[in-house]
């Protein structure tokens, strides 16, 4: 990963505005059923309840973007595998992991993630970086 976006701040102000009754739970619990069904059979289980109705089932579904992805393009990551793959064969595109609560339909985009291989990342050890 090259670089990352983290949503927590604005996560974190949502959740606020929902506890003073600025927006409503029909507001933030309007899940896609795609990515309901996503979170329940290949999201990667949290660590944490649900911060709207305090279920047990948040998970964290991955989607990856990018122009040169053909196929894999607009997919879910099912296994941290498939990343290492898309890695290796593309220069860049981006993950997007959303936080998921089957039981009430809550989701947040979390974080927003640049992979790839290309001149930005980091090399790997051994491996020296193209010079421009």
């Amino acid at each position: 990963m090259r670089k990352h976006t983290d949503y927590a701040l604005a996560r974190r102000a949502l959740l606020r505005d929902l506890e003073r009754g600025a927006v409503t739970r029909l507001d933030v619990c309007d899940a896609h059923p795609e990515l309901l069904r996503a979170a329940r059979h290949v999201g990667e289980r949290a660590d944490h309840r649900c911060p709207v109705c305090s279920g047990r089932h948040v998970r964290y579904v991955s989607y990856v973007y990018g122009d040169h992805l053909r196929q894999a393009n607009g997919r879910c990551i099912v296994h941290p595998s498939e990343l290492e793959r898309l890695d290796a064969a593309h220069e860049e595109y981006t993950r997007y992991v959303v936080e998921v609560c089957p039981d009430c339909g809550w989701n947040f985009l979390t974080r927003r993630e640049l992979h790839g291989h290309g001149n930005g990342a980091a090399a790997a050890p051994g491996r020296a970086r193209s010079a421009r």
